[in-house]
């Protein structure tokens, strides 16, 4: 059995999870009294040490340009270390005894999912910012369905805790969804998205550029979010979404560039055949890059959505499979009719509306639709200095 196979057997089956959850936190609050707090470390993760990106490598990049920090002790947890290179600081492999050693001993925590790998146990005198990794459309924590297989894990919550927020309506459904004070939220928006709010059309012309796309192209980016309730024998996520890749390369070939980010939960499960025509980004390292380079947006029920309309340009709901979904996993709110997609629930009808699409149009739906649910962005990883710095009486 391989890693992944392993973690999805612990997270998705309740009677393992319950033995790994209960051996595995005493085992950690059992090593934290043999260690001392370090006043000066910092410890960063994204997506619970998958990739090296998002709003906590925003943090990071911003705080190593700030001499207030110079003192501070840097490390970063990932699955596989040796895969990443970094201007300052050390690495560790999550899932290790030094990792938890590292947690428990931290200031600092900075991540955008989670740091407790599903285990309950705190840090000695830590204070953990979780930006957490967007807004959401799908139903979170407590919203879900019993019946969804992502079952409510337990886990201790962090006295000394904040989370971000883009605006009030982030804040209201998280604080009830994840069973968190409001009094913890900071409305500042995500560090992640700082690079999104004055995107110039040099920006886009570069970022095409570096993708090796001619500037007279447009660029549809799609990225669908995943089903965690179909899976493989491996009990991995696997998706095919109802496309006829020669369809679209025979309507769309000569004007524009298909650019594929699927969700990391699904991308090993999918073929994709790459042209000149589609462009698989699934694994490309920068998403900002592939949302400033891009014309317009195709995703479902992704919060992409929210990140993408900081830069007003048009975006497409694609929900073939809207009631099922809803019924599945469960939703907030019918994204078709805040972007009136409603219509295009089939291939045909989502690239008639590509072709002829009015933009002018689209894009004061996806400002509108900005202007409803974030109220802040662009300065968030400079304020989150602000309260790494304020927590640890740095600058002071």
């Amino acid at each position: 059995m391989n890693t992944l196979s392993l973690i999805n057997k612990v997270k998705y089956n309740k009677r393992f999870y319950k033995l790994y959850n209960k051996y595995g936190s005493k085992m950690i609050n059992f090593m934290k009294l043999f260690l001392k707090a370090d006043e000066n470390l910092i410890v960063f993760a994204s997506y619970g040490g998958r990739k090296y990106d998002d709003s906590p490598k925003a943090i990071y990049e911003a705080l190593i340009a700030d001499p207030r920090f110079d003192n501070c002790k840097l490390v970063w947890a990932f699955m596989h270390p040796d895969d990443y290179k970094l201007p300052r600081g050390k690495k560790v492999k999550i899932d290790t005894i030094a990792y938890y050693k590292l947690l428990l001993k931290a200031r600092v925590w900075v991540t955008n999912s989670s740091m407790l790998r599903g285990l309950g146990f705190e840090g000695i005198n830590t204070f953990e910012l979780n930006t957490w990794h967007g807004s959401a459309i799908k139903k979170m924590g407590k919203d879900t369905a019993k019946s969804n297989r992502s079952f409510h894990k337990k886990g201790k919550r962090s006295k000394n805790y904040v989370m971000l927020a883009q605006g009030q309506y982030d804040v209201d459904l998280f604080s009830r969804a994840f069973n968190r004070p409001v009094d913890c939220f900071r409305v500042i928006g995500l560090p992640r998205n700082d690079e999104l709010a004055n995107v110039s059309k040099e920006a886009q012309i570069k970022a095409k550029e570096i993708l090796g796309i001619p500037p007279s192209k447009k660029v549809i980016l799609y990225a669908p979010t995943f089903r965690e309730y179909d899976r493989d024998n491996g009990n991995n996520c696997v998706m095919k979404p109802p496309i006829d890749m020669d369809k679209w390369k025979q309507r769309l070939g000569k004007d524009f560039v298909f650019l594929l980010r699927a969700h990391y939960e699904v991308v090993k499960t999918m073929n994709i055949e790459e042209d000149d025509f589609v462009k698989n980004v699934s694994n490309y390292p920068n998403l900002n890059e592939l949302m400033i380079a891009s014309d317009m947006l195709i995703s479902d029920y992704s919060s992409i959505f929210f990140d993408y309309s900081i830069q007003g340009k048009p975006m497409l709901s694609f929900a073939y499979d809207y009631d099922r979904y809803q019924q599945e996993r469960g939703m907030y709110f019918d994204i078709r009719e805040e972007l009136k997609c409603k219509t295009l629930d089939n291939e045909d009808a989502l690239l008639d509306e590509i072709i002829n699409m009015n933009e002018a149009e689209r894009t004061i739906i996806s400002k509108n639709f900005r202007d409803k649910y974030i109220q802040e962005y662009g300065m968030a990883a400079h304020k989150s200095l602000g309260l790494i710095a304020e927590e640890m009486k740095i600058g002071q």
